[in-house]
């Protein structure tokens, strides 16, 4: 066994609207409506593979998905009605849950609760009939390898094509991104920032996609939902300026009422001179904490480091457009978080006996900008990397290649390689 699978319920599968096809293209369920028609049931064996070399992620919950929607129901008009009359109530219960009506939302919850015992009611569980061989989240797989297979009655399956396919595109596809940067990070952590950037629905599916492609510090909560831990964050642009524009207030108020076991992380490109402010912001946060007047004799050290107090490192966060103030202008190159922006800083830093305090940066980085950053020796000690980890797509396919034990691929299809693929038993 090479790793763990996640519980089914982790996921918070829509289990009634998978089982409606509510999420599946209609060519698919027409497709199995045509099979139970005509009372045909062939055994096929699905090949899934990606189009790239790929981390693959994903695998965890379309099992999930195939755990709790194979089958079928067996009066599919009345199951149908049951659902139209679910997606009512269900619209219903979103305005009693907004208007704060408790005696509505619980009558409404009431009613769907039913209608969603009459739908389990109908349906027929088929999981234990099929056959699943898959690669763990987290694994490599080249172009075109199989990743997982299905076997058995498409009618019990073959609706789930459309939704099995998504989760595991979209789980790579953040997976194989964050890959590549972690690999070009040499090891410096990577801090997860790309929530922003997308709708909240796939939070949690892109930040287990980024822990298991080696990313453990994400931004939301929901980003680490899957495995159970918390977003980080560091001091926002908004926070300097509520205090306005005062990056040294913004710290020590963050510190003043942020949990002790959150690490202190301040962005200071507000004025455009991540080093003077930094300096700034450092001396002010000394006096404030110690009480004691700032002196070229004063240790900043003791201020520095993990914990309520103290601040762990500052963030460059310079946009692409600007040119910091320490940064000699040459060409583009000096724009934004630049090698000679941290370097002067670093210098600048240890000058001030600040040799601990971390610097993290962010704004347009990627696996190429980052490697050149490793290239160079830049001494970064954290890269934080958003939007260009959502630019990577990776389509999965899936194919019948065996019916009824014999080899049937469309033209440029076959059965691959299955050896690195494990049986599957949830």
């Amino acid at each position: 066994m090479r790793g763990e699978r996640l519980d089914p319920r982790v996921f918070k599968v829509p289990i009634d609207r998978i089982r409606a096809g509510y999420y599946s293209d209609k060519y698919f369920t027409r497709y199995v409506e045509v099979l139970k028609k005509d009372n045909h049931h062939p055994r096929v064996l699905y090949q899934f593979f990606p189009r790239k070399d790929a981390v693959i992620v994903g695998i965890d919950e379309a099992l999930a998905i195939l755990k709790l929607c194979t089958g079928y129901f067996k009066d599919e008009e009345k199951a149908q009605k049951l659902f139209n009359e679910l997606l009512v109530a269900e619209r219903e219960l979103q305005n009693a849950v907004l208007d704060m009506n408790r005696a509505d939302l619980e009558k409404i919850n009431r009613k769907r609760w039913d209608l969603r015992e009459a739908m389990n009611a109908l349906w027929v569980d088929k999981f234990n009939e099929i056959e699943i061989r898959a690669l763990y989240d987290g694994e490599e797989a080249k172009e075109m390898e199989p990743i997982m297979t299905v076997e058995g009655d498409p009618i019990y399956f073959g609706y789930l094509e459309t939704v099995l396919l998504g989760v595991i595109a979209r789980g790579t596809s953040s997976a194989t991104a964050v890959r590549k940067v972690v690999k070009a990070a040499n090891g410096k952590q990577i801090l997860f920032f790309s929530a922003r950037f997308d709708h909240y629905w796939v939070q949690a599916t892109d930040g287990y996609a980024a822990f298991k492609a080696g990313a453990n510090v994400v931004s939301t909560d929901a980003n680490a939902d899957y495995w159970g831990a918390k977003g980080i964050g560091t001091v926002p642009h908004a926070l300097i300026a509520a205090y306005h524009g005062s990056t040294s207030m913004a710290a020590i108020k963050f510190d003043e009422y942020v949990p002790p076991e959150v690490n202190r992380i301040i962005l200071v490109d507000w004025d455009n001179d991540v080093i003077g402010t930094t300096k700034k912001m450092m001396i002010d946060f000394y006096e404030h904490v110690t009480g004691k007047k700032y002196s070229p004799s004063s240790d900043l050290n003791t201020v520095i480091g993990s914990g309520k107090g103290k601040i762990w490192g500052v963030r460059f966060d310079t946009s692409g457009t600007l040119r910091d103030k320490s940064v000699t202008p040459i060409n583009e190159n000096s724009l934004g978080v630049c090698p000679e922006l941290v370097w002067k800083a670093r210098q600048e830093f240890d000058k001030m006996g600040m040799n601990n305090l971390k610097i993290v940066v962010s704004g347009g980085f990627s696996a190429e900008k980052i490697s050149l950053f490793e290239k160079l020796g830049v001494p970064v000690d954290s890269y934080g990397v958003g939007s260009s980890l959502l630019r990577e797509k990776i389509d999965i396919t899936a194919d019948i290649v065996e019916v009824d034990g014999k080899p049937c691929a469309k033209v440029g299809r076959k059965k691959g390689d299955l050896s690195r693929l494990e049986k599957v038993i949830l």
